[in-house]
Formats: C-alpha cells, structure tokens, sequence
C-alpha cells in the first residue's frame, strides 16, 4: 500500500509539472523527485520482502495494510510539508518577502 500510494502522489505529481508552467515556478518538481524517490524506496523494499517471503509478500493482513495505507499518506504528507518550506523559503513569486516589506 506504500508502494502504490507513493506512486499515486508521483503520478499525479509529475502530471500537475508537466502540464502547467506555474507549478514548475513553484518547484513541483522537488516534490515529483521526493514521491519517486520514495516510491523507488518502496519498490526496492518489495523485491527484498519478496526475496525473503516469496508470494506471501503479496497477501499481507487487513490490519498490516492498513497501517501501510498510513505510512503512505504520513510520507505524502511529509513530502508536502518539506516541499511548503521550501516554497517559503525560495519565494517564487516574492510573496512573502512583500509581505515582510509591507508591515
């Protein structure tokens, strides 16, 4: 569930950066990087577990995925927080350095 929520947010990520030139002034790259380096790190942890457990790896418990389903969305949300930051800091568009300006 980590594995396909990652790439989930990738996707849909990488879909808003390619299409809309604002979202490219606004870094959404940084963020499609840190979903498909996440979703790579999910990739790999799936190979070893199936290296390990073989097809059971594939048939975790109801509980088991939803707690994966959490670790997925928490990671989402951490790469969203990260990628705010960072928009703050750089400051694209010089908001919140007119804003900082204007009191």
């Amino acid at each position: 569930m980590t594995l396909l929520t990652t790439v989930f947010a990738a996707i849909i990520c990488t879909y808003i950066w390619y299409k809309n030139e604002e979202a490219r002034k606004l870094k959404a790259g940084t963020l499609c990087l840190m979903y498909w380096g996440a979703s790579l790190m999910w990739f790999i942890d799936a190979v070893f577990a199936y290296a390990e457990e073989g097809a059971d790896s594939f048939v975790p418990a109801p509980l088991d995925m939803l707690n994966d389903l959490y670790l997925g969305l928490s990671v989402v949300a951490l790469g969203l927080i990260i990628w705010l930051v960072i928009v703050l800091i750089k400051d694209p568009k010089g908001v919140v350095k007119g804003a900082l300006h204007k009191n």
